[in-house]
């Protein structure tokens, strides 16, 4: 290792560019939320906790953007399947 190290040209800031669309954040979740998530993952053979977090809430924000009367109809539909 050398003595002294020049920073005079350093930049902050992640190591690893997030990718276009994406935002680095910090978040606080509750254990037993993430270990659910991770266990999911482990079960299905791979893939990424933080990915499958980010779709669910993608779909809870798009469930709730739906009309009230979409809903209903769209779980009716779903419901009459699963019993025919």
């Amino acid at each position: 290792m050398k003595k002294e190290y020049d920073f005079s040209k350093a930049r902050r800031g992640a190591v690893v560019a997030s990718p276009p669309g994406k935002e680095r954040i910090t978040i606080r979740l509750d254990k037993d939320v993430i270990d659910w998530f991770v266990r999911q993952v482990e079960r299905a053979g791979g893939g990424n906790y933080q990915t499958n977090i980010n779709d669910v809430l993608k779909r809870h924000v798009a469930a709730s953007r739906e009309p009230l009367e979409s809903t209903l109809r769209r779980v009716i539909r779903e419901e009459l399947r699963r019993a025919g």
